[in-house]
């Protein structure tokens, strides 16, 4: 006589129970960490970036050839653009590492994105893709519990008009 049930049927199960329990627990990942491998991910690819235009504190020579022949941007002068694109590099990363005026920082950030996809390198709308996935959700949900803006928003503000500003309240939240 055969057992009813087969030992690869049992491991199958047991198996799948495991995945839906990891599942589950994955779910429930706390949004801070999100917002935080989020804000550190995109601030690391811009802050090499604009390492790379700098020594010391004064910009490179080839950081403004580069903008003048290779980059090209419409409507800014490329020595300005050289100067505004490299303070920007590493101002909005610095922002966004710590987590203070996270949303401006990532709009900033965006735009720049934008800006080179439709401007400099077009065809490299993969890795702006990624970059603006990460930006946008920084924008959309805010850089999380791990972040100075959530700690000066629960903490220092206290009053009506603060809580009336915040896009997502702590009891508004659904979790799944």
């Amino acid at each position: 006589m055969t057992a009813p049930f087969s030992r690869a049927a049992f491991s199958r199960a047991a198996l799948a129970r495991s995945a839906i329990r990891l599942a589950g627990r994955l779910g429930r990942s706390p949004d801070g960490l999100h917002g935080l491998l989020a804000r550190w991910g995109i601030a690391g690819i811009f802050w090499r970036s604009g390492q790379t235009k700098v020594t010391g504190f004064a910009l490179n020579e080839s950081t403004y050839d580069l903008f003048r022949d290779e980059y090209r941007v419409p409507l800014l002068p490329p020595d300005l653009a050289a100067v505004l694109a490299t303070v920007s590099e590493h101002l909005f990363p610095a922002l966004l590492v710590v987590g203070l005026a996270s949303r401006l920082s990532a709009a900033a950030l965006l735009g720049m994105t934008l800006t080179i996809q439709i401007f400099v390198y077009p065809g490299s709308w993969p890795d702006h893709l990624l970059w603006a996935s990460a930006l946008v959700y920084v924008i959309l949900r805010g850089p999380g519990e791990l972040s100075l803006d959530h700690l000066i928003r629960h903490r220092v503000c206290r009053h009506r008009v603060c809580r009336r500003l915040d896009p997502h309240p702590e009891s508004a939240r659904i979790s799944s």
